[in-house]
């Protein structure tokens, strides 16, 4: 793109933006709902003991699992998986920062990822959804687990021992 066009087109966009910024609100808000893919948002949580984790069956989904769910409506993720684990088994936990976020466009669909590292196996009670709790190492679980599961396996895997403050900037030359 050359620059005269680069410079047209920040101004263009700058003029949208300020239209925008005087429009009402509500039609604001409609525009950027309109304009902006609906997500379905869960909150997932990986709790751990050595190297099993906990997985659960549920009838909604085919295979193993992690324990968690979709928010509801004005709650925070931490909310939700707090929620879902005292609901699917029975256990109160408080979590930490998100250890990742998985991002799936395809299905529209995000997950906040929680870890907890237990150092004693809590007893655990299936309710709610689940129908079936079971400490299994990631490993074994990888085939027989549901494709969201395995998706956010992966992920956390990849993450594992990563410093996910860790960024820089690229030359701008490279654009």
């Amino acid at each position: 793109m050359s620059r005269a066009a680069s410079t047209a087109r920040r101004r263009a966009y700058s003029a949208a933006l300020s239209t925008f910024r005087r429009l009402p609100p509500p039609v604001r808000r409609a525009l950027v709902k309109a304009g902006t893919p609906g997500f379905t948002v869960g909150a997932v949580c990986i709790l751990e003991h050595g190297d099993q984790v906990l997985f659960l069956r549920q009838p909604h989904r085919h295979g193993w699992s992690l324990p968690g769910g979709l928010l509801d409506r004005g709650e925070s993720p931490r909310e939700a998986v707090v929620r879902e684990l005292w609901e699917e088994t029975g256990l109160r936990i408080e979590v930490g920062l998100p250890v990742t976020t998985q991002v799936n466009a395809r299905v529209k669909r995000v997950d906040v990822i929680y870890r907890i590292q237990v150092d004693e196996v809590p007893e655990v009670a299936p309710g709610g959804e689940a129908r079936e709790a079971r400490w299994l190492r990631p490993a074994e679980v990888m085939q027989g687990a549901d494709g969201p599961t395995q998706e956010i396996l992966a992920l956390v895997e990849k993450v594992r021992g990563a410093d996910p403050y860790r960024g820089r900037v690229l030359d701008p030359a490279s654009r």
